[in-house]
């Protein structure tokens, strides 16, 4: 049986999981103060999941701050962040405004963090 601790993001308390698991599969959380705990566990051991968050230089030489809208497998940051390089933006771009859509075949979205007139 494998063993893992983790510090539990799921809430402002951060407490340290203990994650039993058998092949692959979570057996047991424990350490958690909340429901959230548990539930951040089996995420973060079956399915890992992140925000990217990077910037893309705009047409004028400033550079726009954005974000996916919703977390990414974790395997797919890469290709991703391949799917951004290279990408210039027109201003005006409004604050949530979508400046990529399906990045890398995620179904997420890329949106704009800030506004830039």
């Amino acid at each position: 049986m494998e063993k893992r601790e983790m510090t539990c993001i799921g809430c402002p308390l951060g407490c340290t999981l203990t994650v039993r698991l058998m092949d692959g599969a979570v057996q047991e959380v424990t350490g958690n103060s909340c429901k959230r705990g548990e539930e951040y566990a089996l995420e973060e051991c079956s399915n890992p999941i992140r925000i990217v968050t990077t910037s893309i230089p705009l047409s004028d030489g400033r550079m726009l701050s954005v974000k996916t809208e919703q977390g990414i497998p974790k395997a797919l940051i890469i290709p991703c962040m391949r799917a951004l390089k290279g990408l210039q933006i027109e201003a005006p771009v409004r604050l949530g405004e979508v400046v990529v859509r399906d990045v890398a075949g995620t179904g997420i979205n890329v949106i704009a963090t800030r506004d830039v007139a």
